[in-house]
Protein backbone atom coordinates (compact mmCIF):
# COMPACT_ATOMS: atom_id res chain seq x y z
CA UNK A 1 0.00 0.00 0.00
CA UNK A 2 1.35 3.73 -0.94
CA UNK A 3 2.52 5.70 2.04
CA UNK A 4 1.16 9.10 1.80
CA UNK A 5 2.63 11.67 3.40
CA UNK A 6 -0.72 13.51 3.29
CA UNK A 7 -1.90 10.98 5.67
CA UNK A 8 1.84 10.47 7.81
CA UNK A 9 2.46 13.90 8.40
CA UNK A 10 -1.16 15.35 8.99
CA UNK A 11 -0.14 15.17 13.03
CA UNK A 12 3.24 16.75 12.23
CA UNK A 13 4.28 19.51 14.91
CA UNK A 14 3.81 22.95 12.82
CA UNK A 15 5.57 25.99 14.29
CA UNK A 16 3.48 29.12 13.61
CA UNK A 17 6.64 31.54 13.53
CA UNK A 18 6.39 34.96 11.94
CA UNK A 19 8.76 36.38 10.83
CA UNK A 20 7.06 39.43 11.48
CA UNK A 21 4.62 40.05 14.06
CA UNK A 22 3.93 35.95 16.02
CA UNK A 23 0.86 34.80 16.92
CA UNK A 24 -1.91 33.51 15.32
CA UNK A 25 -4.57 35.30 13.14
CA UNK A 26 -6.65 33.92 9.93
CA UNK A 27 -6.47 34.81 6.60
CA UNK A 28 -5.31 38.48 5.42
CA UNK A 29 -5.34 41.05 7.88
CA UNK A 30 -5.98 44.44 5.86
CA UNK A 31 -3.42 44.54 3.00
CA UNK A 32 -1.08 42.59 4.80
CA UNK A 33 -0.05 39.50 2.77
CA UNK A 34 0.31 36.37 4.56
CA UNK A 35 2.63 33.58 3.29
CA UNK A 36 3.34 29.56 4.74
CA UNK A 37 6.55 28.24 4.11
CA UNK A 38 9.31 25.37 5.43
CA UNK A 39 12.24 27.49 7.13
CA UNK A 40 14.72 26.54 4.75
CA UNK A 41 15.16 27.30 2.29
CA UNK A 42 11.32 29.49 1.71
CA UNK A 43 11.46 30.77 4.76
CA UNK A 44 15.11 32.20 4.46
CA UNK A 45 14.22 33.76 1.25
CA UNK A 46 10.63 35.33 2.15
CA UNK A 47 12.48 36.65 4.83
CA UNK A 48 14.98 38.53 2.67
CA UNK A 49 12.38 39.93 0.90
CA UNK A 50 10.77 41.06 4.14
CA UNK A 51 13.84 42.84 5.15
CA UNK A 52 15.30 44.13 2.12
CA UNK A 53 12.67 44.48 -0.76
CA UNK A 54 9.43 44.28 0.55
CA UNK A 55 8.65 47.81 1.91
CA UNK A 56 9.71 49.65 -1.20
CA UNK A 57 7.46 47.66 -3.64
CA UNK A 58 5.00 48.45 -0.71
CA UNK A 59 4.46 45.13 0.57
CA UNK A 60 3.43 44.17 4.41
CA UNK A 61 4.72 40.64 3.98
CA UNK A 62 4.05 38.08 7.14
CA UNK A 63 5.91 34.74 7.51
CA UNK A 64 4.48 31.68 9.02
CA UNK A 65 7.00 28.39 9.05
CA UNK A 66 5.68 24.74 9.15
CA UNK A 67 7.77 21.81 9.41
CA UNK A 68 5.46 19.89 7.38
CA UNK A 69 4.22 19.78 3.70
CA UNK A 70 0.83 19.04 4.19
CA UNK A 71 -0.40 22.22 6.87
CA UNK A 72 0.55 24.83 4.62
CA UNK A 73 -1.79 23.52 1.65
CA UNK A 74 -4.62 23.04 4.75
CA UNK A 75 -4.04 26.48 5.54
CA UNK A 76 -3.92 28.13 2.39
CA UNK A 77 -7.12 26.13 1.18
CA UNK A 78 -8.74 27.03 4.88
CA UNK A 79 -7.60 30.88 3.68
CA UNK A 80 -5.55 31.54 7.09
CA UNK A 81 -3.02 32.07 4.34
CA UNK A 82 -2.87 34.02 2.04
CA UNK A 83 -0.09 32.40 -0.54
CA UNK A 84 2.56 29.71 0.54
CA UNK A 85 6.40 28.74 -1.06
CA UNK A 86 7.76 25.25 -0.10
CA UNK A 87 6.40 22.90 -2.63
CA UNK A 88 6.49 21.61 -6.55
CA UNK A 89 3.96 21.49 -8.79
CA UNK A 90 3.78 17.82 -9.16
CA UNK A 91 3.01 17.84 -5.16
CA UNK A 92 0.64 20.50 -5.64
CA UNK A 93 -1.12 18.71 -8.27
CA UNK A 94 -1.40 15.14 -6.21
CA UNK A 95 -1.97 17.25 -3.45
CA UNK A 96 -5.47 18.91 -5.00
CA UNK A 97 -6.41 15.73 -6.31
CA UNK A 98 -6.10 13.99 -2.96
CA UNK A 99 -7.73 16.59 -0.75
CA UNK A 100 -10.28 17.39 -3.28
CA UNK A 101 -8.29 21.55 -2.73
CA UNK A 102 -8.22 23.88 -5.54
CA UNK A 103 -4.52 25.49 -4.88
CA UNK A 104 -2.56 26.93 -8.42
CA UNK A 105 0.77 27.68 -9.03
CA UNK A 106 1.74 31.64 -9.31
CA UNK A 107 5.60 31.55 -10.34
CA UNK A 108 8.39 29.11 -10.16
CA UNK A 109 10.99 30.73 -7.20
CA UNK A 110 13.95 28.06 -7.15
CA UNK A 111 15.25 24.36 -7.98
CA UNK A 112 16.02 22.69 -4.59
CA UNK A 113 17.76 19.84 -5.91
CA UNK A 114 17.33 16.36 -3.82
CA UNK A 115 19.84 14.11 -2.81
CA UNK A 116 21.09 10.49 -1.60
CA UNK A 117 23.20 11.01 1.23
CA UNK A 118 25.48 8.33 3.66
CA UNK A 119 26.49 8.61 7.12
CA UNK A 120 25.00 12.12 7.93
CA UNK A 121 26.58 13.13 4.43
CA UNK A 122 29.72 12.55 5.15
CA UNK A 123 30.74 9.00 4.85
CA UNK A 124 33.40 7.30 2.75
CA UNK A 125 30.61 6.44 0.07
CA UNK A 126 31.79 7.96 -2.68
CA UNK A 127 29.30 6.97 -5.48
CA UNK A 128 25.78 5.92 -5.10
CA UNK A 129 26.48 2.88 -7.64
CA UNK A 130 28.87 1.98 -4.89
CA UNK A 131 26.03 0.86 -1.72
CA UNK A 132 26.77 -2.69 -0.75
CA UNK A 133 24.68 -5.68 -1.58
CA UNK A 134 21.63 -6.20 0.37
CA UNK A 135 21.85 -2.18 1.43
CA UNK A 136 19.04 0.12 2.96
CA UNK A 137 18.10 3.29 1.43
CA UNK A 138 15.36 5.39 2.78
CA UNK A 139 12.81 7.49 0.78
CA UNK A 140 10.18 9.97 1.09
CA UNK A 141 6.66 8.61 1.53
CA UNK A 142 4.66 10.99 -0.31
CA UNK A 143 3.78 9.85 -4.19
CA UNK A 144 5.52 12.53 -5.72
CA UNK A 145 8.64 12.61 -3.85
CA UNK A 146 8.71 8.23 -3.30
CA UNK A 147 8.87 8.77 -7.53
CA UNK A 148 11.14 11.14 -7.55
CA UNK A 149 13.23 9.94 -4.91
CA UNK A 150 13.03 6.27 -7.26
CA UNK A 151 13.97 8.12 -10.60
CA UNK A 152 16.80 9.63 -9.10
CA UNK A 153 18.51 5.83 -8.32
CA UNK A 154 17.20 5.09 -11.49
CA UNK A 155 19.45 7.66 -13.20
CA UNK A 156 22.31 5.67 -12.11
CA UNK A 157 21.24 2.40 -12.66
CA UNK A 158 21.22 1.27 -9.03
CA UNK A 159 17.91 0.06 -9.38
CA UNK A 160 15.96 -0.66 -12.87
CA UNK A 161 12.45 1.05 -13.13
CA UNK A 162 9.31 -0.55 -15.24
CA UNK A 163 8.64 0.79 -18.68
CA UNK A 164 6.44 3.75 -18.17
CA UNK A 165 6.91 4.08 -14.46
CA UNK A 166 7.33 7.60 -14.00
CA UNK A 167 6.69 10.66 -11.35
CA UNK A 168 4.02 8.47 -9.28
CA UNK A 169 6.38 5.31 -9.35
CA UNK A 170 6.57 3.42 -6.61
CA UNK A 171 8.77 -0.13 -4.85
CA UNK A 172 6.38 -2.03 -6.72
CA UNK A 173 7.79 -0.49 -9.99
CA UNK A 174 11.37 -1.80 -9.86
CA UNK A 175 11.95 -3.97 -12.20
CA UNK A 176 15.83 -4.71 -11.28
CA UNK A 177 17.44 -4.15 -8.51
CA UNK A 178 21.27 -5.91 -8.91
CA UNK A 179 22.51 -4.97 -5.24
CA UNK A 180 18.79 -6.51 -3.77
CA UNK A 181 18.74 -3.15 -2.21
CA UNK A 182 15.70 -2.69 0.51
CA UNK A 183 13.71 0.45 -0.33
CA UNK A 184 12.18 2.07 3.03
CA UNK A 185 9.60 4.32 3.04
CA UNK A 186 9.54 7.56 5.53
CA UNK A 187 8.26 10.31 6.51
CA UNK A 188 10.21 13.16 4.36
CA UNK A 189 11.19 15.01 7.66
CA UNK A 190 12.73 12.21 9.56
CA UNK A 191 15.23 11.21 6.85
CA UNK A 192 18.24 13.16 7.77
CA UNK A 193 17.48 11.18 11.29
CA UNK A 194 17.53 8.10 9.49
CA UNK A 195 20.96 8.26 8.25
CA UNK A 196 22.30 6.51 11.33
CA UNK A 197 19.90 3.40 11.07
CA UNK A 198 20.41 3.00 7.08
CA UNK A 199 22.70 2.94 4.49
CA UNK A 200 21.45 5.78 2.13
CA UNK A 201 19.16 7.91 2.22
CA UNK A 202 17.19 9.93 -0.45
CA UNK A 203 16.38 13.34 1.25
CA UNK A 204 14.28 16.45 0.14
CA UNK A 205 16.39 19.60 -0.31
CA UNK A 206 15.02 21.67 2.62
CA UNK A 207 15.08 19.15 5.37
CA UNK A 208 19.20 17.92 4.17
CA UNK A 209 19.69 22.19 4.62
CA UNK A 210 17.95 21.95 7.79
CA UNK A 211 20.10 19.26 9.31
CA UNK A 212 22.94 20.67 8.45
CA UNK A 213 23.90 19.42 5.20
CA UNK A 214 25.38 20.85 2.16
CA UNK A 215 23.66 19.76 -0.88
CA UNK A 216 26.34 20.82 -3.05
CA UNK A 217 29.53 18.85 -0.83
CA UNK A 218 27.64 16.16 0.91
CA UNK A 219 25.11 14.97 -1.67
CA UNK A 220 26.45 11.36 -3.16
CA UNK A 221 24.13 12.07 -5.69
CA UNK A 222 22.16 15.43 -6.70
CA UNK A 223 19.92 15.68 -9.33
CA UNK A 224 20.74 17.77 -12.40
CA UNK A 225 18.86 21.16 -12.93
CA UNK A 226 18.32 20.04 -17.11
CA UNK A 227 14.49 19.74 -17.40
CA UNK A 228 13.63 19.01 -13.81
CA UNK A 229 9.93 19.61 -13.13
CA UNK A 230 10.62 20.20 -9.67
CA UNK A 231 11.22 24.03 -9.47
CA UNK A 232 9.59 25.31 -5.88
CA UNK A 233 6.55 27.52 -6.74
CA UNK A 234 4.35 30.11 -5.12
CA UNK A 235 0.77 29.26 -4.84
CA UNK A 236 -2.32 30.68 -3.86
CA UNK A 237 -5.87 29.41 -3.84
CA UNK A 238 -7.60 29.30 -7.27
CA UNK A 239 -8.53 32.92 -7.70
CA UNK A 240 -6.23 34.47 -6.13
CA UNK A 241 -3.62 34.67 -8.78
CA UNK A 242 -4.47 38.47 -9.90
CA UNK A 243 -4.19 39.71 -5.97
CA UNK A 244 -2.03 43.03 -6.59
CA UNK A 245 -0.31 41.70 -3.06
CA UNK A 246 0.73 38.58 -4.76
CA UNK A 247 2.31 39.66 -7.77
CA UNK A 248 4.17 42.01 -5.73
CA UNK A 249 5.64 39.07 -4.29
CA UNK A 250 5.87 36.99 -7.42
CA UNK A 251 8.27 40.15 -9.13
CA UNK A 252 10.26 40.23 -6.46
CA UNK A 253 10.78 36.12 -5.88
CA UNK A 254 11.58 36.36 -9.34
CA UNK A 255 13.96 39.40 -9.14
CA UNK A 256 17.87 39.66 -9.76
CA UNK A 257 18.78 40.38 -6.24
CA UNK A 258 16.65 37.50 -5.00
CA UNK A 259 18.48 35.38 -7.30
CA UNK A 260 22.10 37.12 -6.11
CA UNK A 261 20.57 35.98 -2.94
CA UNK A 262 20.19 32.48 -3.37
CA UNK A 263 22.99 32.37 -5.32
CA UNK A 264 25.44 33.91 -2.98
CA UNK A 265 23.71 32.33 0.27
CA UNK A 266 23.62 28.10 -0.84
CA UNK A 267 26.17 27.85 -3.22
CA UNK A 268 24.95 25.80 -5.76
CA UNK A 269 22.60 23.62 -2.72
CA UNK A 270 19.31 26.04 -3.88
CA UNK A 271 19.74 27.06 -7.98
CA UNK A 272 17.49 30.07 -8.67
CA UNK A 273 14.83 29.15 -11.72
CA UNK A 274 15.17 32.82 -13.28
CA UNK A 275 17.41 35.81 -13.07
CA UNK A 276 14.22 38.30 -12.97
Amino acid sequence: MRRAVIAAAAGALTLSLGLTACGAGSGSDGDKLVVGATPTPAGEVLAYIQQNLAKKEGLDLEVREFTDYVTPNTALQEGSLDANLYQHTPYLDDFNKSKKTDLVPVTEVYLPPMGVYADGGRAELKDVTALRPGATVAVPNDTTNEGRALQLLASKGVIGLKEGAGAEATPEDIASNPKKLTIKALEPAQLPRSLKDVDAAVINNNYALDAGLSPKKDAVLLESAKDNPYNNVLAVKKGDEDDPRVKKLAKLLTSPEVKKFIEDKYKGSVLPVTTG
